[in-house]
């Protein structure tokens, strides 16, 4: 790939604790993922994105980082992590690591410090208050796990903030010491040799000074961007690294602020997994998309599901026509310039677990009562044989549930017509087909519930993709003589001059 390797990568996000569990503990862990690389690879994709591994009480599955350079004895060693890391380059996958910025586990040695001295240096690396006059917390911002975004220390009187789980106190970026650390942690990592960083929550690391009421003070401050240019000059003076950044935002012209020349590479365009599957919708955020995101400095994100979403299958509509409609829509957005981000499990096909409350363990469900994100991070099935489904040979850290009995690698091996086969394919013609792209798309005229985006090759044809969005097949119409190139259903009709695409599927076409 060329030296802007990000700019049309192909990124599989493992979940660690959910990929492959290689000591029977049934959480996922470094060496199970190690073993597992040549499935990634065999896949189609160009480089790997881990979930946090570092050591941590998780009480938000590793969102709450204890220490930023090392790794939890849960998943292994950083002896181990730099066998995977070199056995995923010797294989020729990049490696993002997950990084947490905004925010610290409670038990975290500086927070720790702070807690005990309120004269330490340490406290003024996060964000402690005293209360209102009343007592109260010292402005109305609700947590995103439910509840206040304030927790009361009494020892010292304070008020300290976290946007998230109490035991995640926030950072206070207005202090050129956390400035300073984060850069240090980062070299760390890309001494190691990392490729580049997943950056969680990468708009709320600034907070509304004054502490105004209303939680919307409390995010997406211009002040972050100049975080994000001391990481981009840390990044660019190591050689081919590169930053994404989790902006859940959902006004893209906000989001294209924080990518560019002097900001970061990339960031998640979730409004593409907000989309519903409709075309007018489909056209309309490709569109803003292709607006924002194709312009020097950095490209497209494609993102359907990760580890916080409903996983697209479920929404789409859940049973076999969620599944149908969800290979649609992965194939229409692999036609398009950018990265795709592809996470664990989609490739099988994989609906939203039904895990029991007994069972489930994000702090979502335990703040405020809502199912949270469990449902998602089931681990991975490997095998067709209960109970531990080629993951683990002990109790899995979440329960499978009955999908994961015709849904699971081994199963779609073995069939042509399985989801992972389709996936193996589709990512296989897009390899095949990138040097030959230009990256400028145009927009042939097509049936209103059809979404078909053309792009011209160097060869001087075109190259087509037309997405059905409808219960019944639509005729489209081509410029020329086509040749099928993939189909994420059954094969479509081709003549002279028109396509007959089945419903709710794309097709890609050479013409």
């Amino acid at each position: 790939m060329t030296r802007a390797w990000w700019r049309d990568a192909v990124v599989y996000e493992v979940y660690v604790r959910s990929f492959a569990d290689s000591d029977g503990d049934g959480l996922g862990d470094l060496a199970g993922i190690r073993e597992r690389l040549p499935y990634i690879v065999d896949l189609g994709a160009d480089a790997i994105w881990l979930t946090p591994f570092y050591p941590s009480p998780m009480r938000d599955a590793g969102y709450d980082v204890a220490d930023y350079r090392d790794v939890d004895p849960r998943f292994g060693s950083l002896a181990e992590f730099d066998r995977l890391l070199a056995t995923a380059h010797g294989l020729g996958l990049r490696v993002f690591v997950d990084i947490v910025p905004n925010h610290t586990s409670s038990e975290h040695p500086w927070f720790r410090e702070a807690l005990a001295d309120p004269a330490s240096p340490r406290r003024h690396w996060y964000m402690f208050r005293p209360p209102r006059p009343d007592g109260s917390p010292p402005n109305d911002w609700k947590s995103v796990f439910g509840g206040s975004a304030w927790t009361f220390d009494a020892a010292s009187g304070d008020y300290y903030l976290h946007l998230f789980d109490s035991s995640q106190p926030d950072l206070n970026w207005r202090n050129p010491a956390v400035h300073a650390e984060f850069l240090s942690i980062l070299r760390f990592w890309l001494d190691r040799g990392v490729d580049g960083f997943r950056i969680d929550v990468a708009h709320a690391l600034y907070k509304d000074p004054k502490l105004r009421d209303g939680d919307q003070h409390g995010w997406d401050r211009d002040e972050v961007f100049d975080v994000w240019r001391e990481w981009r000059e840390v990044i660019d003076s190591y050689d081919d690294r590169s930053l994404v950044g989790e902006v859940f935002l959902y006004d893209m012209d906000r989001v294209g602020k924080y990518v560019g020349r002097t900001r970061l590479q990339q960031a998640f365009n979730f409004s593409v997994a907000k989309t519903p599957f409709d075309a007018a919708a489909f056209r309309a955020t490709i569109r803003k998309s292709l607006e924002v995101f194709v312009r020097p400095g950095t490209s497209p994100t494609w993102v359907l599901s990760n580890h916080d979403l409903i996983r697209h299958a479920t929404r789409y509509g859940g049973g076999e026509r969620g599944v149908r409609r969800g290979r649609a829509a992965t194939a229409l957005l692999l036609a398009l310039p950018g990265s795709p981000y592809l996470y664990q499990g989609e490739e099988l096909g994989l609906e939203q677990s039904d895990v029991p409350p007994e069972a489930r363990q994000d702090p979502t469900w335990f703040r405020s009562g809502e199912v949270g994100r469990d449902g998602c991070r089931t681990p991975m099935p490997w095998t067709s044989t209960a109970p531990g489904y080629g993951f683990t040979t002990g109790p899995p850290w979440l329960p499978f549930d009955a999908q994961a009995k015709t849904r699971n690698v081994e199963a779609e091996v073995a069939s042509e017509e399985s989801t992972l086969s389709f996936y193996r394919r589709a990512l296989a013609a897009r390899r095949a087909l990138l040097p030959s792209l230009r990256r400028e798309v145009s927009w042939p005229a097509a049936p209103d519930d059809c979404v078909v985006v053309s792009r011209a090759t160097r060869a001087g044809r075109s190259f087509v993709a037309a997405m059905n969005a409808a219960g019944s097949a639509r005729v489209v119409q081509l410029t020329g003589s086509a040749e099928v190139l993939l189909s994420s259903a059954e094969r479509p009709v081709v003549d002279a001059g028109s396509v007959t695409v089945p419903p709710e599927s794309t097709v890609w076409l050479r013409v």
